[in-house]
């Protein structure tokens, strides 16, 4: 009897060793990234951390590539019609939001609405769509009230306002109130229950996603999820940063600053890169609704005052890291230009002087919003406090961290009243490349990003550029836009810069890219 059955005894016994056998162990990315996560919705916000986030969780329409072209990502196939005016996008298969229904071109025509009501870009969009509908699950119709150049180029924006698609049911929600629901369909699902203001988010593998055939390349191509686990780790400053990764305590530090790369220069087990090479370029930002930043000749003095060498010394340090570069446009770029800025942000104190003379200015303080915890950004206020001061500014100089300054930015109070008259940031350089992406050049009125500039000569030249094919006439209305920022200035170009990330040796797949994106990463 034992020896019939005993095939039947093995093959249990087999059965109960798989159970009991552990699980394959689950792969965890831990990474100390520039910010601290504090608003979720990549909408609202422009702040690049926020925009880290939308990366994790949600998908894009069109995305840019790696040479910085716009490639489909969850659209399959589109078409124009001869006229130009009807866009017909049809999306791929296997499209799942993280809760498990299915992606619909409803979803996305809500998205692309909430986010055209906040970008810059997408607002440019918007004002020439004449209807924008859902004829089918799969289908996204487009119709303009007249040709326009710009439609692949705005909804495969990478960056800051990235156009981020998300279920209709969110996507309803005021483009002016934050979201709280973060049910997205890309690579990597948020643990919102794990979620720790100022201490971690944790992102987990979506394994439900289907990614495109073709290999990452830039925030384009298949999007991989090659870890199990995220784990956005809070540390304090760049130097516990730096120590967390030399101990093996985390596994990547987005910002290295100049000065902490020799010390791991020494350690075999690091590599340090580039990750986006386009660079970044800083600015200073006016709020034009209040005084003294509503005449635009004091602001006009703060563009001769200025003198970018000293920012780049003090935020970056090292000359391989910066460059200093009078164009509104990256230098670089195909619309790099110092036309009519030859002679400004270089520290001209006499006429900055002059012309706050001329403007009557009273000594009304500036309200300065200083940032202390971002790397390379924490003494772009400080040195601009000094230069003002020499020019014959009042500078209040109001210090908090980077999330409490994006949150008070977003106010309209007077700035003796809890709001602000200037603060600092950086642009990726794929944001500013032209005049209709650069949100700071949006001169909208109430419909512009915080500064709130109001100004139509700039509006015309926006919308010219925006319908011009030829790129040297391109190049004219860029050049145009510079000219008419030096008599309406928006904001101060403040040079550029990239920033150093350094990994631990066993991680490979870190893409080249304007935001961080974290699939295709492994860790061995």
């Amino acid at each position: 009897m034992l020896l019939k059955t005993g095939r039947h005894i093995v093959c249990a016994l087999a059965v109960l060793g798989a159970l009991a056998a552990p699980a394959a162990a689950q792969t965890t990315l831990k990474v100390a990234l520039h910010s601290d996560l504090k608003i979720i919705d990549p909408v609202w916000t422009t702040a690049l951390i926020s925009t880290h986030h939308g990366n994790m969780i949600y998908d894009t329409l069109f995305a840019l590539d790696g040479k910085l072209e716009v490639k489909p990502q969850m659209v399959d196939t589109w078409t124009v019609s001869p006229d130009k005016l009807t866009w017909t996008f049809t999306l791929r298969d296997g499209l799942e939001w993280h809760d498990g229904k299915p992606v619909t071109a409803e979803d996305c025509v809500a998205s692309i609405k909430r986010w055209g009501a906040k970008d810059s870009m997408g607002q440019k969009l918007m004002g020439v769509v004449a209807d924008l509908s859902a004829p089918d699950a799969k289908t996204i119709k487009m119709v303009l009230k007249e040709p326009y150049g710009l439609v692949l180029e705005s909804l495969g924006k990478s960056s800051s306002n990235a156009p981020y698609m998300m279920p209709k049911s969110v996507a309803s929600t005021d483009p002016n109130t934050q979201i709280t629901d973060t049910t997205g369909s890309g690579p990597f699902i948020f643990k919102k229950d794990e979620w720790r203001a100022g201490e971690k988010a944790v992102y987990v593998k979506n394994t439900k996603y289907k990614p495109r055939n073709e290999p990452a390349s830039g925030l384009a191509g298949g999007k991989v999820a090659k870890v199990d686990r995220v784990e956005w780790l809070t540390l304090p400053d760049t130097q516990t940063q730096v120590n967390a990764l030399i101990n093996g305590e985390v596994d990547l530090v987005e910002i290295v600053p100049p000065d902490l790369l020799p010390l791991l220069a020494k350690e075999k087990n690091i590599k340090v890169s580039v990750v986006n090479a386009a660079g970044r370029q800083y600015a200073m930002r006016f709020n034009v609704m209040f005084k003294p930043f509503d005449n635009a000749k004091v602001r006009q003095a703060v563009i001769y005052a200025l003198t970018q060498k000293e920012f780049l010394e003090a935020n970056v340090g090292n000359p391989t890291y910066y460059k200093e570069c009078k164009s509104l446009f990256p230098c670089g770029s195909p619309l790099e230009s110092t036309k009519g800025w030859d002679d400004k942000i270089s520290g001209n104190i006499a006429k900055a002087k002059a012309l706050l003379a001329e403007a009557g200015y009273d000594g009304t303080p500036i309200v300065l919003l200083h940032q202390t915890d971002t790397p390379g950004h924490n003494n772009l206020a400080t040195v601009a406090k000094a230069q003002l001061e020499k020019a014959g500014f009042k500078v209040d100089l109001q210090p908090m961290d980077w999330q409490t300054l994006v949150t008070r930015r977003a106010k309209k109070d007077a700035p003796d009243k809890g709001g602000w008259s200037a603060f600092f940031t950086s642009w990726g350089a794929t944001d500013v490349l032209n005049p209709v992406s650069a949100a700071f050049l949006n001169a909208s009125c109430d419909k512009a990003t915080f500064g709130w500039p109001c100004d139509a000569e700039l509006e015309k030249l926006r919308d010219a550029y925006s319908k011009e094919p030829d790129p040297a006439k391109q190049k004219q209305i860029a050049e145009a836009v510079q000219l008419r920022v030096l008599e309406y200035p928006t904001h101060v170009p403040l040079g550029q810069f990239t920033t150093p990330t350094a990994i631990r040796a066993n991680i490979d797949g870190l893409l080249q890219t304007p935001s961080l994106a974290l699939w295709n990463v492994e860790k061995k």
